[in-house]
């Protein structure tokens, strides 16, 4: 036998999810492989007629404590640590009594899933594993001798190889296992380590640690020449990563990014006050609306730029019905997301066999708390999420023209999505409705300049005989440093505007919007989104 090889003849198998164990451990025992267990994994082994030993005869310690301490022994250790070629470390397991251990089988506590229940702190507590990252770990330290499993998806891949090498495992197998037990612990860690810091309200933790489990792999990243993958995370938060895919060919990197864009934005209106739909074309949404219906609301998010929506994505915040789903469908589109969707509607995307439907199962919390995290060179930027909403805003006329009931609707409806609009962002509304919207530009001036244009464009494919513009309101995501943002603004054709404030030029950006006879409040909150 080849010297990589190792010849598995005990294992030891502890594990919180059960599933394909007494399958598994059967066909380990098949392979004359004695198996050691712990509590309730040795319980189902023995109740499955497999022949398993209890730690506890290996330990010759009773568990304790509330099973916290079973397997931290060195009888146990001891057998997963010890170099089979080291002399030294032969003579102290002989001289113990310490037999050796060539494959441990740990799946850890459910910490995740716990917290993602809502469990109590004390239940969020007794659910982080303490023996079970120590086996991991010292599994895959060793991994020249020993075999770690943390993953049900992983049994068969073992299997196969003791099938294929006379019940012994590879090293090719041992370091690819190894690199994943160390990955899982170091998501677990992450995991019981950001919970803390919410429990504990620690926003800047000197050290910050990510995690997440791959969902999905994909074929690309951006561009063809790049490899990615999407990873979930242990945050259960409504959108791409709680959705299931009903139908259409496998999400692309842009698509979950943009998916994830238009599903956020939508989240700002509350489905039990409004339909609202939102269309993203590159992470930037190119059309909104509220309305009577998600019918309604489409069409008048489609009709700010048609153009742009071609080949978009497609948000929802009620549930997808038949109406809407004939409308949608009317033009090609990437992906549509929504919280349910009837069968009817289902039937009829699914005429369109390419195109993605996701059921997220719920929408976001726009006031939902939660990390947003971007990689620099060498370390990443960490920022509490932007959970400040428009409706919990003390807005300040700052104008000699106090806005009316309607311009006041608008104004909030356009926040709402210059905060999902990348700085600097201008965007135009009216009706409810985006008209315009200027999107990622260097100056503010260009943004204001670019959405009047949109919106004169919006116009004449609609055939009207104005700019949409006129008669609409604008939103500014930060504050405009100079005049010429918003006397732009003013020469399309709007009314009113809102902006955070807080220029030096504030004073002259009033008496412009004063001169310009418009109306124009004051947020307090910027929402730059770079």
């Amino acid at each position: 036998m080849p010297h990589d090889r190792k010849v598995v003849t005990r294992a030891l198998l502890s594990v919180s999810d059960k599933s394909g164990l007494i399958g598994f451990a059967g066909a380990l025992a098949q392979h004359g492989i004695e198996l050691v267990s712990t509590g309730g994994t040795h319980k189902a082994l023995v109740e499955a007629g497999l022949a398993a030993r209890d730690v506890t005869d290996v330990t010759q310690f009773p568990e304790m404590m509330d099973g916290r301490v079973k397997t931290l022994h060195p009888a146990i250790h001891g057998g997963i640590l010890a170099v089979r070629g080291n002399p030294e470390h032969q003579a102290a397991m002989l001289a113990h009594g310490i037999a050796p251990v060539d494959l441990v089988v740990v799946n850890l506590y459910p910490f995740e899933e716990t917290v993602a229940r809502g469990g109590s702190f004390d239940d969020c507590i007794e659910n982080i594993d303490i023996g079970g990252p120590a086996m991991i770990r010292a599994a895959a330290k060793n991994h020249a001798d020993v075999a770690v499993i943390v993953d049900p998806a992983d049994y068969e891949a073992l299997l196969a190889e003791l099938a294929a090498n006379a019940g012994a495992t590879t090293l090719a197998l041992r370091r690819r296992f190894a690199q994943k037990a160390y990955a899982r612990t170091a998501a677990y860690d992450a995991a019981v380590s950001n919970w803390f810091s919410g429990v504990e309200g620690v926003v800047r933790p000197d050290f910050r640690a990510i995690g997440g489990r791959r969902a999905l792999d994909l074929r690309y990243g951006e561009n063809p020449h790049q490899q990615a993958a999407f990873y979930a995370a242990p945050e259960r938060r409504a959108g791409v990563a709680t959705a299931r895919q009903l139908q259409g060919k496998q999400l692309s990197y842009n698509n979950i990014n943009d998916t994830d864009a238009a599903y956020e934005a939508v989240a700002e209106f509350d489905p039990r006050r409004t339909a609202a739909v939102v269309i993203v074309k590159h992470a930037n949404p190119c059309g909104v609306a509220e309305g009577a219906s998600l019918t309604d609301a489409y069409d008048k998010a489609l009709r700010c730029d048609p153009v742009s929506a071609f080949g978009g994505v497609v948000a929802l915040n009620r549930t997808l019905d038949a109406e809407a789903a004939r409308r949608i469908v009317t033009i090609f589109t990437e992906v549509i997301i929504a919280p349910d969707a009837t069968e009817e509607a289902i039937a009829i995307v699914a005429e369109k066999k390419n195109l993605r439907l996701l059921l997220a199962d719920g929408v976001p919390d726009p006031r939902g708390g939660g990390l947003a995290v971007r990689t620099v060179a060498g370390g990443f930027l960490a920022q509490t999420r932007d959970s400040a909403v428009v409706d919990d805003m003390d807005l300040r006329v700052v104008t000699r023209r106090v806005p009316s009931d309607a311009e006041l609707a608008d104004l909030r409806f356009a926040f709402r999505v210059a905060k999902h609009v990348k700085s600097n962002a201008i965007v135009y509304a009216r009706d409810g409705a985006t008209v315009g919207i200027g999107a990622g530009q260097m100056s503010r001036v260009d943004s204001s300049r670019i959405a009047a244009w949109k919106a004169q464009e919006a116009a004449t494919a609609a055939g009207a005989a104005e700019s949409f513009a006129k008669g609409s309101v604008v939103a500014s995501d930060a504050f405009f440093p100079f005049a010429d943002g918003l006397l732009a603004a003013a020469e399309a054709g709007a009314t009113a505007v809102i902006q955070p404030g807080g220029s030096i030029r504030d004073d002259e950006v009033i008496r412009a919007a004063d001169d310009a006879g418009l109306a124009m409040v004051f947020t307090g909150y910027r929402h730059f989104r770079h």
